[in-house]
């Protein structure tokens, strides 16, 4: 599988934030901007409401994953932040992948 290129940096996730579309399911937000970079660049969030370290670092890891499945129909030149809501951490892995492959279907992504 092909490795993701994360995104680190605050001003990153402010710009996806002030400058990026949004859209959403009952498990998870994606937000999107395009940039001028030829490649797609990963942010991810999981707030507290999850569950502990464990809960949280498990949908982080369900959804690295499904973003590798997918990164082959994205196009590149994206900044892509996928927020986990509160349901993200009891769901199956195949409903975070439904959810995730609506959510880039809708933007215009892939999916």
């Amino acid at each position: 599988m092909p490795p993701l290129e994360m995104l680190r940096r605050k001003a990153d996730f402010d710009a996806i934030g002030r400058h990026g579309t949004v859209r959403s399911s009952r498990l998870l937000v994606l937000r999107s901007m395009r940039t001028s970079g030829s490649r797609t660049r990963i942010g991810l969030s999981t707030p507290r409401s999850l569950g502990g370290a464990v809960q949280r670092n498990r949908v982080r890891r369900r959804l690295r994953d499904l973003l590798r499945e997918q990164l082959n129909a994205m196009e590149g030149g994206l900044d892509l932040l996928l927020i986990a809501r509160s349901d993200a951490g009891t769901a199956t892995y195949s409903e975070l992948r439904e959810a995730l492959r609506s959510l880039l279907e809708r933007s215009g992504i892939g999916g």
